[in-house]
């Protein structure tokens, strides 16, 4: 879909955005729907919480009046992007003053056009660079009123907002068949470490013998010096991911901090299991040579007895979970030592039931995969195309 420009105007958004409402919290009585900063889904544009709060306990930052149609750009922090559209009537709805409200005077801008171009990364990258302050920087509401948009016919705004409104819907649709999967995998999982495992037909008629972890784990402790190794790839806490096998950042030896902790080598295959708020299910399988601190377990499975393949799995379940999180210590930062993990018990088929229990989940997690993979490409795509037509 090609544009031409030519008759497009250049605006500021205060030639057209209408003047917002402000009232005065202390003469408000009852409940009201309140939008904070912090109720912004950043990555979809769009308000994830809304909160009833009475006036009487109400901020004084709640002070602005909001409509369906609105777009609440947060001055704070601008690089975090918490920008939404209010997509429907909220009733008694009130936005944070940590917001500008953009109303758009529907005679001359659509309330979508005068969205997206609100998310455009070079309208971002602007008010980034105007941003003073360093603990919070941020950018005022003249700031963002200021800012120059090209304004193309009524008709052809419409046109633009209906080609995002289509990359974004197909977004959604991605993520609603990740969420689905994931569901599934885990009501499998959970399934099958239960105290009565289930998981299809495979189960019936098998007989199971109970494990202690113990028994069938061993966490490998290979101290080494990273830089005569020869390792390049460092793994911290943050770089493993809540119940996500897959490690997709790390860190650089010889460029990023290495404390004397990271000396512990794992290599592919193996299972990193962060042990400090085991809650967040940070398990992960290796498929590259790595180091990590010793805060973060590497283990393997005496595939003897439990395919490694499967350890994973059971792992991630949600009654291994909350025993990692009963047995841990501390309040602050909660830890699992190894040996708290000695008595966790649970029930195995024979290593053929294992390994076809085992492909199943993997394949499940393939699928899921792809729709990540798919998703980031839609994400791509529109961030490619707000440039190219907004930018």
């Amino acid at each position: 879909m090609k544009f031409k420009k030519n008759n497009w105007k250049q605006v500021r958004l205060s030639d057209v955005c209408e003047k917002t409402t402000s009232i005065d919290y202390r003469k408000q009585t009852g409940n009201f729907n309140y939008v904070d900063i912090g109720s912004i889904n950043s990555e979809l544009h769009r308000i994830n919480e809304i909160q009833e709060i009475d006036w009487k306990n109400a901020s004084s930052r709640a002070r602005q009046v909001i409509y369906k149609g609105d777009t609440l750009f947060s001055t704070v922090r601008v690089n975090l992007e918490r920008v939404a559209l209010v997509e429907r009537e909220i009733p008694n709805a009130i936005a944070s003053t940590g917001f500008t409200v953009l109303r758009a005077n529907k005679s001359l801008i659509d309330p979508l056009f005068l969205f997206y171009n609100s998310i455009a990364p070079k309208f971002l990258e602007k008010l980034i660079r105007l941003q003073v302050g360093t603990a919070y920087p941020a950018v005022t509401d003249k700031a963002v009123l200021n800012q120059e948009i090209l304004l193309p016919p009524p008709s052809e705004q419409f046109q633009i907002a209906e080609l995002f409104q289509s990359i974004e819907t197909a977004i959604e649709q991605v993520q609603q068949q990740e969420k689905n999967l994931k569901a599934l995998c885990k009501r499998l999982v959970d399934g099958f470490v239960s105290d009565k495992p289930t998981f299809g037909n495979l189960l019936k008629g098998k007989q199971l013998n109970k494990v202690s972890y113990c028994d069938v784990t061993e966490k490998l402790l290979r101290k080494i010096d990273p830089v005569s190794y020869g390792i390049e790839r460092i793994v911290a806490g943050e770089n493993l991911e809540s119940e996500d096998f897959k490690i997709r950042t790390w860190g650089i030896v010889g460029k990023e901090f290495l404390g004397p902790a990271f000396h512990v080598l794992f290599k592919p295959g193996d299972i990193l299991y962060g042990s400090r708020r085991t809650y967040l299910k940070k398990v992960a399988l290796a498929d590259f040579e790595g180091v990590c601190a010793n805060t973060t377990y590497v283990i393997r499975a005496d595939e003897k007895i439990l395919l490694q393949d499967l350890l994973k799995y059971i792992m991630l379940s949600e009654k291994f979970t909350q025993y990692s999180i009963g047995v841990s210590k501390g309040s602050t930062n909660p830890y699992i030592n190894w040996k708290d993990l000695d008595n966790f018990s649970f029930l195995i088929p024979d290593l053929k039931t294992q390994k076809e229990i085992a492909a199943i989940l993997d394949s499940i997690i393939e699928l899921i995969e792809q729709y990540k993979t798919q998703k980031q490409t839609l994400k791509n795509l529109k961030q490619k195309v707000l440039n190219e037509i907004l930018g």
